[in-house]
């Protein structure tokens, strides 16, 4: 095998100032510690998710004399200082694997704010210095699809506590309500790939495949995610022309093997195509239609054209009435919203129909840009930082603690993760015995020992959690009701 791939090469993985940092430790380091967290945001819990991908993509190959003769050229045009020797006695000494433990939280777990979520620590003692150089990857890696992977999870207790207060639908079909439309707002493949992954922990809605591919690749998903139906888009729609507008409707709804078929009311008088043309010219075709025929909204407010959509179909169509006293629209159809979305306005949407007496069943949503691109590494302020250093046999706790912000403290120790009374807390190594720490060894010197099941990510996210977790969601939903 001759080259070497540079997207792939650990040593070109970082900042290029993390090169010259390998002799910046005080002499007898032998042993660093470091760990990740999410230090704060909008919400009171982040999910763990995407190790296991990195791992597998990254830290699983060795590295090479040929990787290390291609990042020296990259490094040294950085005027850093490449510590080659270092490398290449690395592949001697490992055979190009970097000698590092990792312990993490299982994947799926959603653990409150502030607390560890993973462990990195050198297995050798002339490697200390790779605990901090690999800094940047790992949180690059983790950061998106942790911070996706929240956020889906939020909309999913959102939407379980809509469900829970207005409908008669089982507790399990809210993992239908919000589809991945993320894909083509997304910066790469590999984003794409990662964040929608991340969104199929909490929902089986996507049209986003690259998303089940990195579920399917990274954690033998065995299950599709519910995707492309036969809906319209603005250049079918468009084609037929204005005054053909029912034609293009019609056409769709002739075809009964479909099974979902979506209508996009949108492309000219939005009012006009859900009243007078899916309202009334094929009301008949739309009640009798054999699968689900959903009415997609694509522009306007994303909050009320929905839920006004939701009435004027029940003027139309007629509705019934739950048993929780709710109205909803006929069995096959619903509406849908998939513009403009994001966590908070997916909240108001169903905490509209609540106030407006109307079942959360009535619209299934959709998210683009909203869940896997409007986020930073700053919505959680994740951060990677060393805790620990063991200096000629003698372990001390490090922190920071600048004097300017107090949510950039980071922790002192050797770390561990304790369950306890229903709820997770960061305690230090020594304090508890190894088999109550929540953190697992994952990965040690270039191998992976521990992989999880996509079903088993499911099943995690899906535990019963504190409301703390998410009330600053649920606070939007019954504020918006009431």
């Amino acid at each position: 095998m001759g080259g070497s791939n540079l997207f792939r090469n650990i040593m070109v993985n970082a900042d290029a100032n993390k090169n010259s940092m390998y002799y910046m430790y005080p002499e007898g380091t032998e042993y660093a510690s470091a760990y990740l967290e999410s230090r704060g945001g909008p919400y009171g819990a982040a999910m763990f998710v995407g190790l296991q991908a990195f791992l597998k993509e990254y830290l699983t190959h060795p590295i090479t004399i040929e990787d290390v003769e291609a990042a020296e050229k990259i490094v040294t045009g950085h005027n850093a200082r490449f510590p080659r020797q270092a490398w290449l006695d690395l592949i001697e000494d490992h055979g190009g694997y970097l000698p590092l433990e990792i312990e993490a939280v299982p994947e799926g777990t959603v653990v409150p704010i502030r607390n560890v979520m993973m462990q990195v620590v050198n297995t050798d003692p002339k490697y200390a210095w790779l605990v901090s150089f690999v800094e940047c990857a790992l949180q690059r890696a983790l950061w998106y699809p942790c911070t996706v992977g929240t956020i889906s999870w939020q909309a999913r207790q959102a939407i379980n506590g809509a469900l829970e207060r207005t409908s008669d639908s089982p507790a399990e079909t809210a993992r239908l309500y919000l589809h991945d439309y993320g894909a083509r707002g997304s910066n790469s493949m590999e984003s794409a790939g990662l964040g929608g992954m991340a969104h199929l922990v909490n929902f089986d809605q996507s049209d986003t495949m690259a998303g089940f591919i990195a579920a399917q690749y990274y954690y033998n998903a065995d299950k599709s995610p519910a995707g492309a139906s036969m809906f319209l888009e603005h250049s079918n729609t468009s084609s037929f022309g204005p005054e053909h507008e029912t034609d293009a409707f019609r056409m769709l709804l002739k075809d009964k093997e479909a099974g979902v078929v979506g209508l996009l009311a949108d492309t000219y008088d939005h009012h006009n195509a859900v009243r007078n043309i899916i309202g009334t010219e094929l009301k008949d075709e739309v009640l009798s239609y054999p699968g689900l025929v959903a009415v997609r909204c694509d522009s306007g407010d994303p909050i009320i054209t929905p839920v006004e959509t939701v009435e004027t179909l029940m003027e139309c169509l007629g509705s019934s009435t739950n048993s929780k006293g709710f109205k909803l629209l006929p069995p096959n159809v619903r509406v849908v919203q998939g513009d403009g979305l994001d966590l908070q306005a997916f909240a108001g949407i169903y905490a509209e129909l609540e106030r407006r007496g109307l079942a959360a069943d009535n619209i299934l949503c959709g998210m683009g840009a909203g869940l896997l691109q409007a986020v930073t590494r700053d919505t959680l302020n994740f951060g990677y930082k060393a805790s620990a250093v063991c200096i000629s046999g003698e372990w001390k706790g490090i922190a920071k603690k600048p004097t300017g912000s107090s949510m950039k403290h980071s922790k002192a120790g050797r770390l561990a993760l304790q369950y306890i009374d229903g709820d997770y807390r960061t305690v230090l190594r020594e304090s508890i015995p190894a088999e109550d720490n929540v953190m697992i060894p994952i990965f040690r010197n270039g191998e992976i020992f521990k992989t999880w099941e996509f079903s088993e990510l499911k099943a995690r996210s899906e535990r019963p959690t504190p409301e703390y977790y998410y009330n600053s969601v649920a606070s939007t939903l019954s504020a918006a009701a009431s």
